[in-house]
């Protein structure tokens, strides 16, 4: 048998959505296809962390279909400058592409979780049809994808509802390129859930074909989202809860700190059971953690480290470490980041950089108060 040859002939180039439907596992999850309705649900969050709607809905069908609803500005639709495609066509069709890119103070989303580059035209390479509705300027858009190509092409007609903006994404998920063809309905809940914990005064809905409709509105943010995920243990001591947020004046002070960044946090301790770390940035779950972790948990340590010298509390000869504080510790975390970096397509670990200076700096003077009002 004659040895292949090595030659220009043996680069490929793939093209469009292929390397997606090629090597699907660098860019979603291949496990089931919730990564892939997150996708949809992290742009209508995006929308909504905007100021651009108050209410997401989540629809689960008996034909193994999933849809996202928003009440956003609706995708674009406009032709695109270079592409001569609608827009919205191309941000379904091309790997990074979208409105996220911008230098901060430059583009249409201050704060995003969407800066991986790749989006809901992953979710549309792994689909086996994919229907995309937009309602802006009185009109209602339509558009539909199949295998990640397009079926039929955008058409536009008057709306019912003059005034009603947003996008409504449907899905099917190929089960070809998943172990399972069917998202795990508790982890799905618990996103749309947290959505709401998250940003207080949005509405979450999900709504599953046969079942009633769920819904979610929190105005107490995260302190409430804490108790849920405690889930009725006791603490060994009063919740520490709060936010900071850097405003122009105080972000002036920093080269590396934008307007509007920082997080809302709350920590407790439990006597026994299991233990929980649960952080978000701009409202997507960071499931490994990341810099903005890293940075809550030094700043957390070094408060209570000072205090401690301050108070003369630490015996002689006894050094603290980090696991005496958090071996017991359970903590929810949302942080607010103008510019997020994430390891990998699936954005389960932040990478920014100065989000730990960011975390150090929002938590540390707020934890070593808290110790002092709460000395015993």
């Amino acid at each position: 048998m004659a040895k292949p040859v090595y030659d220009a002939s043996a680069i490929q180039a793939l093209k469009g959505l292929e390397p997606v439907r090629r090597m699907p596992g660098m860019y979603t999850h291949t496990i089931h296809p919730l990564h892939v309705v997150q996708e949809a649900i992290d742009n209508a969050i995006d929308e909504a962390l905007a100021g651009f709607g108050k209410r997401i809905t989540v629809s689960v069908f008996k034909d193994g279909s999933y849809q996202v609803e928003d009440e956003g500005r609706g995708v674009p639709v406009d032709l695109h400058p270079v592409e001569k495609k609608p827009a919205v066509e191309v941000a379904f069709t091309m790997l990074h592409a979208g409105g996220k890119f911008a230098r901060p103070g430059e583009g249409v989303y201050h704060m995003s979780g969407g800066l991986h580059g790749v989006g809901v035209a992953v979710s549309n390479a792994l689909s086996t049809r994919c229907e995309v509705t937009v309602y802006r300027d009185g009109q209602k858009h339509t558009i539909a994808f199949e295998g990640g190509e397009l079926k039929q092409k955008l058409k536009s007609e008057k709306a019912k509802e003059a005034r009603r903006t947003g996008t409504v994404v449907r899905l099917w998920p190929d089960a070809k390129y998943f172990d399972s063809p069917s998202v795990p309905m508790a982890e799905l809940e618990h996103l749309v859930r947290s959505k709401a914990y998250l940003l207080p005064g949005l509405a979450t809905v999900l709504k599953v074909e046969g079942r009633e409709d769920r819904s979610w509105n929190y105005e107490r943010g995260m302190a409430q989202y804490f108790e849920f995920m405690l889930a009725g243990r006791e603490l060994v001591a009063p919740l520490f809860a709060g936010e900071k947020y850097f405003d122009e004046k105080a972000a002036a002070e920093f080269s590396d700190i934008e307007t509007g960044e920082g997080a809302a946090w709350a920590i407790g301790w439990v006597s026994d059971g299991e233990v929980f770390a649960d952080s978000h940035v701009n409202l997507i779950p960071t499931r490994s953690g990341g810099t903005h972790e890293a940075g809550f948990r030094n700043g957390i340590f070094d408060a209570l480290t000072a205090f401690m010298e301050t108070r003369s509390l630490m015996p002689k000869g006894v050094k603290l470490i980090a696991d005496d504080l958090w071996g017991r510790a359970c903590f929810t975390l949302s942080a607010r980041i103008v510019r997020t970096q994430f390891h990998g397509q699936t954005k389960e670990k932040l990478t920014t950089r100065h989000a730990s200076k960011l975390l150090e700096l929002c938590v540390r003077d707020a934890f070593e108060l808290w110790l002092n009002q709460h000395p015993d």
